[in-house]
């Protein structure tokens, strides 16, 4: 299939980007830490051409015209005073579920907590009764409908998760409906299985059996079929146990599916040590992280991914730690967590305000943590996440004369045009 992103063979496509006030962007293909992470170029009043979905030149326009020339033949895109930066990744979402789960909230309201309201019948097990009752049409839909949201919020690349199907048929349904919904939108999707999210209502008292199911059939159809890129687990002391999760994501490992954790959200499990043994991508969430999991994430050079998001919608005082994180070596990245019941949001521009607000990083580092170390989370680092010449031309305009504003505007979409690939794809 030819993506709508592919140019008529013979044709060169253009697109010069003028009139900026600057370009910020982070730098190089390596995840960014410690004092690296907000080490942002900030470039004043640059012109970007895009030649055939590449960045070609960043600099003034002076030295555009002495190396290239007019370009009379190129798409012109006039930057309007605002600010250039690159296309925003979301590395933790959970996009393809069925139902709502606002009821949820009227019980937070009342005090109850994330673990009561999952007793009494909501929590991960009332989005898998609901999307276990639609087809993967429905999924595909709604999963396109989320990645049109994100689209206009900046995002240019997400990572997709499984996870609310709980068994054979639902886990590959939802995954089908991840790769439909991928091939039909300008985002890039790079999917995860996440069949170990939660334990099924028919195994709750056969754990072993489910793990089973996940390693013995799961895992390597998905593997086979090429369904997903990463294997994730939900590893914490109410969900799955060290012990456990090792377990899939070892067969995962076997099967060539990269290793991922949710770690250490609500108490500190093990799980950041885990990642590290393992030499997972990433370890996600850490609000409850140790220092003993901090150093060995530092060591092993597993990112972290914070979800800002889930503390705030949850109404929680905790977040992670990201101050000491980036202190200690870790590369950071922000995830909208996008679900039904912890962090209903597509805005990645809102979770980096709250990484800002809540969890004391600067702007630059923020920054980083939704294009660079993301891009690098998901193995993408050589090809996006910066606003450098030869990378593909993911780019976000922002309503705004310098970057400073991206923390400094609250409460507004701060996004006025998106490029894909050297394409306009959203004004």
């Amino acid at each position: 299939m030819i993506s709508p992103l592919t140019p008529p063979k013979g044709t060169v496509e253009e697109l010069l980007i003028t009139g900026l006030s600057e370009v910020a962007t982070p730098r190089g293909s390596t995840p960014l830490a410690g004092s690296g992470q907000g080490a942002v170029e900030r470039l004043a009043g640059a012109e970007v051409y895009c030649r055939d979905g590449r960045i070609a030149f960043v600099g003034t326009a002076e030295e555009r015209r002495r190396q290239l020339g007019e370009l009379a033949g190129a798409e012109r895109l006039d930057g309007g005073g605002g600010t250039l930066v690159p296309g925003f990744v979301d590395c933790h979402t959970h996009l393809p579920w069925a139902g709502s789960r606002e009821g949820e909230l009227v019980m937070r309201l009342q005090g109850k907590s994330y673990l009561e309201i999952a007793a009494a019948g909501g929590g991960i097990l009332s989005t898998v009764r609901a999307t276990r009752a639609a087809d993967t049409d429905e999924l595909t839909a709604l999963t396109l409908r989320r990645l049109d949201r994100m689209l206009t919020l900046g995002t240019t690349t997400a990572e997709v998760k499984s996870g609310y199907g709980l068994t054979r048929r639902d886990e590959l349904k939802q995954l089908h409906a991840i790769r439909r919904a991928a091939a039909e939108h300008p985002i890039d999707v790079v999917p995860t299985l996440l069949a170990a999210h939660e334990f099924p209502p028919e195994y709750r008292e056969d754990h072993d059996g489910w793990i089973k199911v996940i390693t013995e059939e799961i895992v390597p159809e998905v593997a086979e079929a090429g369904l997903a890129r990463f294997c994730d687990v939900f590893c914490e002391s109410v969900v799955y146990s060290v012990e456990e999760a090792r377990r899939v994501l070892l067969a995962g490992a076997e099967h060539g599916l990269v290793p991922r954790l949710h770690a250490d959200e609500f108490a500190d499990s093990g799980a950041a040590e885990l990642a590290a043994e393992l030499g997972a991508r990433s370890a996600d969430h850490l609000v409850a992280v140790s220092e003993r999991g901090i150093e060995a994430m530092a060591e092993a050079g597993v990112m972290a991914v914070l979800l800002p998001g889930v503390s705030f919608f949850l109404m929680k005082d905790d977040y992670a730690p990201a101050r000491r994180l980036v202190d200690a070596g870790v590369a950071v990245a922000i995830a909208t967590d996008c679900n039904p019941g912890s962090s209903h949001t597509e805005s990645l521009p809102f979770v980096l305000q709250l990484g800002i607000f809540r969890q004391r990083l600067t702007i630059e580092e923020c920054l980083t943590a939704v294009t660079l170390n993301p891009a690098c989370c998901l193995g993408l680092g050589e090809e996006i996440g910066t606003v450098e010449v030869g990378k593909r031309a993911d780019l976000v305009l922002l309503d705004a004369p310098n970057l400073l504003h991206l923390g400094y505007h609250l409460g507004v979409n701060p996004v006025r045009t998106v490029v894909k690939g050297g394409k306009v794809v959203h004004r």
